[in-house]
């Protein structure tokens, strides 16, 4: 028996409900709730009376935001390679649902946006409602998305759309996601005076996630969608279903298992670099990153791979070594540096 943390786990009718159960976090998965996704993923997939899952989230907010990254700040800026263990159990949750042998429904409640697309990449189909956009945010955060993102999206929206959301970050709201192939379908969200309003404007999306001048979100047709979906792939024979799964996965999977080790392994490397120490704390500190200072550093020459510059010092009062080209004071017994890396403590 499931008793799950960040999340919610129901089954009615043969369809296990999971839902992201963070809203305050925008339905961000901390390493526990990656850890029990997959375990709740695997209950699904053994019980027979399951035949379809589907993955949610908590609200009309988000469906999902990726990791959470003030967990990213406090953990694995402190310990770079316990990211490699974390991206070990985020590979866990998300072959459990490619390789589940049953269809995965996501139903896109809210944004999903970074990990929380890369979620919704590796399930089989997806209803959007229309108040919702995706999008990537690796890149902008001092990180990459090569936990099914750059593995996946340009099989889906193809190579210049992908490059666009990787590389510039850019929102693709539901509309155009259902264009470009990224969602199987989108269905009217935004209510306004009890009416539906059919191609909402973005302005008309924001006040009806505030509740103004008679907007509202409302998930009713989002649920009967979903339903109607779950209901026509019940009344297909589950082994064929599963099989069929399987086929159509073989260029997911190839993609995946040819990158995501190489990621892991990269990325667990990359948390102990400058990039995403200035990413995850301007996220947290909701004030753009000093990309152009980073940068200013990197053509100076001035080790901008390093938070502090290469660690080159060494000091000539307590013996100390590695310490930063930008320190001026030694940071284990505090006497000044000389201004020459390759020399002891300065004079007087």
């Amino acid at each position: 028996m499931i008793r799950p943390k960040g999340f919610l786990y129901s089954e009615q009718g043969g369809v296990a409900t999971i839902t992201l159960n963070r809203p305050e976090a925008y339905n961000a998965y901390s390493t526990l709730t990656l850890s029990e996704l997959a375990r709740a993923v695997g209950q699904a997939a053994i019980d027979d009376r399951v035949g379809v899952i589907v993955l949610t989230g908590a609200g009309s907010r988000a469906f999902c935001t990726g990791g959470d990254v003030k967990e990213y700040a406090s953990r694995f800026l402190r310990r770079p390679h316990d990211y490699w263990k974390y991206m070990a159990v985020f590979r866990e949750a998300v072959e459990s649902l490619l390789r589940c042998g049953k269809p995965v429904i996501a139903r896109l409640n809210g944004i999903a946006v970074g990990g929380g697309n890369e979620l919704h990449l590796a399930c089989d189909l997806s209803v959007a409602a229309s108040h919702i956009y995706l999008g990537q945010v690796g890149v902008g955060v001092g990180s990459v998305a090569a936990g099914g993102a750059t593995q996946w999206l340009s099989l889906v929206v193809g190579d210049r759309r992908a490059r666009s959301m990787l590389m510039l970050n850019e929102r693709v709201p539901a509309a155009q996601a259902a264009e470009w192939g990224l969602v199987t379908s989108v269905v009217p969200s935004v209510v306004r005076n009890g009416e539906w309003v059919v191609a909402p404007t973005m302005e008309e999306i924001g006040w009806a996630q505030k509740e103004e001048r008679g907007y509202r979100v409302d998930l009713r047709k989002l649920d009967d969608a979903v339903d109607n979906l779950a209901r026509r792939l019940l009344g297909m024979f589950p082994e064929c279903l599963r099989y069929t799964k399987t086929q159509a996965n073989y260029w997911k999977e190839q993609a995946w298992n040819q990158t995501v080790g190489h990621a892991q392994e990269w990325l667990a490397l990359h948390f102990a670099t400058a990039e995403p120490f200035e990413g995850m704390h301007a996220f947290v500190d909701k004030r753009p990153a000093r990309v152009s200072e980073l940068r200013q550093r990197l053509a100076q020459d001035g080790g901008g791979d390093y938070l502090h510059g290469a660690p080159l010092r060494s000091c000539g009062s307590c013996g100390e070594t590695g310490l930063p080209e930008q320190f001026r004071y030694c940071g284990r017994c505090g006497a000044p540096l000389s201004t020459d890396p390759d020399r002891g403590p300065a004079p007087g």
